[in-house]
């Protein structure tokens, strides 16, 4: 890393003090809370402390997929490795390392492991991670189950594509035509806290004024995940603006989506010919 940057262990290094406070305080307070529900029982525990760098490195090259346990235990993404190691591109759930690579991610996550750590606790942690990675995915298929809908009852086609404006670049969800000057453009917004609709809207608006900017004649829509059902006029009001041709809710599920999307390309006059 270059002087002057910060790594991993410069930011481990700012909240040592207190997080070590911090896991004192809530091993003391699970204890007193489930004091009768606690009990002693033998356990398989990893011993750390015990072990070299080799040994480490050793045990990762024979089992990579005990990576991303260790690099969640030690509060590493990928994206730290990257940046400190510079080891690009890595899958920390499938890791394809080189033993030089493996030396080198063992030498680094060495001194943030604990001393010594349950391989059920280990694995919980893997396990709170994938979910979220999953959870995320499937949250992300979203858009594409939208994209395929809209090229399913369009009269056009869609695909994601940016546009530039003012020196900036912005990404548009679904656009038509796939190339040349943009006629119509699709955002697609999930929004799913309350707290976060006010930036989710102005970051709709802002790139619905831009499009016009850059496509004077062109059409600008958005289609909005918002599980607040009784609020959805509310975040239509919040969306009105010249710059915007059309707004429809999408929930989850084919079906539903299909449907909001057919309306959506009616008001957009998009049906195509049955």
């Amino acid at each position: 890393m270059p002087e002057g940057y910060d790594t991993h262990a410069d930011y481990m290094d700012w909240v040592r003090d207190e997080s070590a406070r911090r896991q004192s305080e809530v091993l003391g307070m699970l204890r007193r809370a489930f004091t009768q529900f606690i009990h002693t029982r033998q356990v398989e525990v990893i011993e750390f402390g015990g072990m070299t760098v080799h040994d480490l490195a050793a045990a990762i090259t024979d089992e990579p997929g005990i990576l991303k346990p260790l690099m969640a235990c030690c509060n590493i993404a990928g994206r730290a490795v990257e940046r400190d190691l510079d080891i690009r591109g890595i899958d920390s759930y499938r890791p394809r390392l080189s033993v030089v690579q493996a030396a080198a991610i063992a030498g680094y996550l060495k001194p943030f492991l604990p001393a010594e750590l349950a391989i059920p606790a280990l694995s919980e942690i893997d396990r709170h991670f994938y979910v979220d990675k999953e959870i995320r995915a499937r949250k992300g298929r979203w858009e594409k189950v939208i994209l395929r809908s809209l090229n399913t009852v369009s009269c056009v086609e869609f695909k994601k594509r940016r546009f530039e404006v003012d020196g900036e670049s912005f990404e548009i969800d679904a656009a038509s035509p796939v190339d040349g000057p943009i006629d119509v453009a699709i955002d697609m917004k999930r929004i799913e806290a309350r707290r976060d609709i006010h930036k989710r809207a102005d970051e709709i608006l802002n790139k619905a004024a831009k499009f016009k900017r850059r496509f004077p004649e062109g059409r600008f829509a958005a289609v909005v995940y918002y599980p607040f059902t009784s609020e959805h006029l509310n975040v239509q009001s919040r969306l009105l603006s010249p710059s915007i041709s059309a707004i429809c809710f999408a929930s989850s599920g084919h079906e539903r989506i299909q449907t909001a999307i057919g309306l959506l390309v009616d008001r957009l006059g998009l049906r195509r010919a049955r």
